[in-house]
Order: C-alpha cells, then structure tokens, then sequence
C-alpha cells in the first residue's frame, strides 16, 4: 500500500472519528440541556446560552479535524 492510499484511509478515520465524536456529544449535550431545563424551568435561558455555545465548540472541533483530513489527501 503507498503513502496516498494510507493517507485516504488515516482522512476517511480521521473523519469519521470526528462526525461520530461531535454527534455524541452534541447529543449528550442537548440531552443534559433539555433535562436541566426540566429540573429548572427559570434557568431555561441561561442554559439554552450555554448550550449553544458548547455546541458550537464541539462543532469547532469537528471541523478543524475534517480541514486537517483534507488537507492530508491534497498535500500527499
């Protein structure tokens, strides 16, 4: 096997690693959420405020690490 065949394979683990790793926890996130706000209904803002942002650094993540794949694929 060459080096660009191990680099499609490391980019489609890389990828798939962090698709499946965001959508865990962004899930696991979401259902914290919905249930804090079931114990606190007051606090329903302050936790929707933090939520997304947690969300978006989970998303920040997952896209760094596709960008770091692709980029394995295009420099080899």
């Amino acid at each position: 096997m060459g080096n660009a065949a191990l680099a499609y394979l490391a980019a489609g683990i890389g990828i798939a690693g962090a698709a499946l790793g965001a959508g865990l926890g962004i899930g696991r996130l979401a259902s914290s959420a919905m249930e804090g706000t079931a114990r606190q209904p007051e606090a329903a803002n302050e936790i929707r405020t933090t939520m997304i942002i947690a969300a978006a650094l989970i998303e920040g993540v997952a896209i760094i690490a596709e960008i770091v794949a692709i980029l394995l694929i295009v420099l080899t």
